[in-house]
């Protein structure tokens, strides 16, 4: 039998591939249509995939219904994966652009232990199977993923405050991704998330060395009642002690 962290990386990238012919079938016509055709496809994919190769493990989507998020039985599993079919879907239908992915990961007796995250437009998968090298050294100056379309504003002054740069990216997946291939380093993020849009990056991101917590620096937690996560950051190691005094400065100057 494949182990975990194999398994996620072989789902995410057959997910996208699937995605990518999809996306080359339909066309950029009807973005709306793209972006549900997308969805449905890849979860059920990713849900009989599942379902046949490890058929006594509970599953978070993003694309089950409410009733099988909110399963009480998923909160008493010993393992959970916790997947977003297509993170991105904006991304996705639009032409050109690559920063959508997919995500799966493995929630463990309260951890994350195995994760990918396929980045198909870009012909790549980040797994917890072989973690990617983190840069040696932050670059100055340093860049911050944040939001196409709603950057946190307290990021904007937190950047001006330290020399930084904020960089857009789509999907959540392909800012973390961003942090751990040497993009940007570190992606701060307060609008709010669900488990779902970090669970698999954060796994790929913790094997391989780096900093990922809340903006306060408390623990990420996974497979909770309510899967809604306020915020999050992952940066480099030697950032992050930055990154998170000045968010406490910034948050003690807030009336």
């Amino acid at each position: 039998m494949r182990d975990d962290h194999s398994l996620a990386g072989e789902l995410a990238t057959e997910a996208g591939e699937r995605l990518l012919e999809l996306r080359a079938r339909l066309g950029f016509e009807d973005g709306r249509a793209l972006k549900d055709a997308g969805d449905r496809a890849s979860h059920e994919f990713l849900m009989d995939a599942l379902r046949r190769l490890r058929p006594d493990d509970a599953v978070l989507s993003e694309e089950a219904t409410r009733e099988e998020r909110m399963d009480p039985r998923r909160l008493s599993a010993e393992r959970v994966w916790i997947v977003d079919p297509l993170d991105g879907t904006r991304e996705f239908s639009e032409q050109g652009r690559t920063d959508w992915a997919v995500h799966v990961a493995l929630w463990e007796r309260g951890a994350l232990t195995a994760g990918a995250v396929a980045l198909p437009a870009q012909g790549r998968t980040l797994t917890t199977a072989a973690p990617p090298e983190l840069p040696e050294k932050v670059r100055e100056p340093f860049r911050i993923a944040v939001s196409r379309t709603r950057p946190p504003e307290f990021v904007r002054e937190l950047a001006a405050r330290h020399g930084g740069e904020l960089v857009p990216i789509g999907s959540a997946g392909a800012k973390i991704a961003a942090v751990l291939t040497g993009e940007v380093e570190a992606y701060v993020h307060a609008g709010g998330q669900y488990e779902w849009d970090s669970a698999a990056p954060v796994a790929v991101a913790v094997a391989a060395g780096a900093h990922a917590s809340r903006i306060d620096g408390s623990p990420l937690t996974y497979n909770q009642g309510d899967p809604w996560l306020p915020d999050i950051l992952v940066s480099l190691p030697d950032l992050a002690p930055t990154l998170l005094a000045g968010i406490r400065d910034l948050h003690r100057q807030t009336p």
